[in-house]
């Protein structure tokens, strides 16, 4: 018979910084002695169908909707299917469960994941973006902040603590509007936020049919839901006064509009551009939105410190290529050269491990921690970053894997399932 669980992390000495992602399964088991039930499940794939219960046909579409026939998103998930991990027996870990810690951008971290960036999260709970970049902070994982958000940066910021780690996500105005750029560039460096995550697949808002059928675009709506910084950026706001006479508050619809217009401007921007964000943001920078080896080397060729190997969770481009099938690739023609994360399709702790193990640096986690959010608000999304990393953490553990370093977590850990 197995020993007890919850008596397991009484030997448990993490190497790595930062909080002890089993500490969650002990409370959980020991309060089960009193017939305490939790919360939250903790059947990953639960989590959208239990959010998607509470949510509004509007919200529900938007987060749980992808582009075209869904053909991209289910991709991203049958990749992880493709590669299994092969543990190792008899492994000494000297009593210490895995060290989860990475460096990344000069930072040590003490877990190799991050809240990818979502906006309009208000739409989801009341406390939106709040309760996201509070939930971050707790559970030490680095929050990056959608330019869609339904909060303001400096609002974010001030949620996020003093202690927080804070990336801004880019959606890029057009050059006319520079000057609005770099206003919201200032901002956000001003309130703390240290990475620069420029995102280039998302200039114009996919086909996406589950949003469509509800008639639903939250940007063009008379709130401030996905428009926030806009409309408390200075520079937007003159502007609009100069062109309309009035201030954002009066047109709400009108402003909201000429925002979405202003980040949303339909064609995109060219590998010359990014000199500009070079020039006006000092920090690292890193583009999402990579799917291609030709692309991965145009980022080292033009000098920026990282990229995101995404395709939106599926919801830009339908019938895409994976996101995990392109990876290995991609870390084998740049990882040597730039920091290699990896988003689209994470869902548990093993899918952290196999990205992980073909070489991304880190992950971005999206949509779960946003049916975290609809499911409990900061605690919500606090359970489901617990949730994926003491999963990360038990199964590197029962695979002999010692920690997160790409030294022991390659691809000798994993085997092509068509090859058995």
């Amino acid at each position: 018979m197995d020993s007890p669980t919850h008596t397991r992390p009484n030997m448990k000495k993490h190497s790595g910084p930062g909080p002890d992602p089993l500490a969650y399964e002990t409370e959980i088991y020991q309060k089960g002695l009193t017939y305490s039930r939790p919360p939250f499940t903790f059947t990953a794939l639960d989590w959208e169908p239990l959010a998607a219960e509470r949510m509004s046909a509007e919200s529900k579409g938007y987060v749980t909707g992808n582009a075209g026939s869904g053909e991209t998103a289910r991709k991203n998930r049958l990749a992880f299917e493709k590669w299994s991990i092969l543990p190792r027996r008899l492994v000494d870990t000297q009593k210490h469960f895995p060290d989860l810690s990475i460096s990344i951008f000069g930072q040590d971290l003490p877990f190799p994941i991050a809240l990818a960036p979502v906006g309009v999260q208000r739409i989801f709970n009341p406390d939106g973006e709040i309760a996201s970049a509070k939930a971050a902070a707790k559970e030490r994982v680095p929050y990056i902040m959608s330019t869609a958000s339904s909060a303001s940066i400096e609002e974010v910021a001030r949620a996020n603590g003093p202690d927080g780690d804070r990336w801004f996500q880019l959606y890029w105005p057009a050059n006319e509007h520079d000057d609005i750029t770099i206003s919201i560039l200032s901002r956000a460096k001003k309130a703390g936020f240290s990475v620069l995550v420029v995102t280039l697949d998302t200039f114009i808002l996919g086909w996406r049919p589950s949003d469509m059928n509800n008639g639903y675009n939250p940007f063009l709506r008379s709130d401030q839901v996905g428009v926030a910084i806009g409309f408390t950026d200075p520079v937007f706001r003159k502007q609009f006064r100069e062109t309309h006479g009035v201030e954002v508050e009066d047109e709400q619809g009108a402003a909201a509009a000429e925002w979405t217009r202003t980040v949303f401007p339909g064609f995109s921007h060219n590998w010359e551009d990014v000199k500009f964000l070079q020039r006006h943001w000092d920090g690292p920078i890193v583009l999402k939105g990579i799917q291609t080896v030709a692309d991965a080397k145009k980022c080292v060729e033009i000098g920026v410190q990282g990229i995101v190997v995404s395709n939106h969770g599926g919801r830009q481009t339908d019938g895409g290529v994976s996101s995990l099938g392109v990876l290995p690739r991609i870390v084998d023609a740049v990882g040597a050269h730039l920091e290699v994360i990896f988003d689209s399709g994470i869902r548990c702790g093993a899918d952290i491990a196999k990205a992980m193990a073909l070489g991304a640096k880190m992950c971005l986690v999206g949509r779960p921690y946003v049916y975290g959010l609809v499911l409990g608000g900061e605690a919500g999304v606090s359970h489901v970053v617990k949730s994926l990393l003491g999963d990360l953490d038990l199964t590197l553990h029962l695979a002999g894997i010692p920690s997160v370093s790409p030294k022991v977590l390659n691809r000798d850990v994993l085997i092509r399932e068509a090859d058995l």
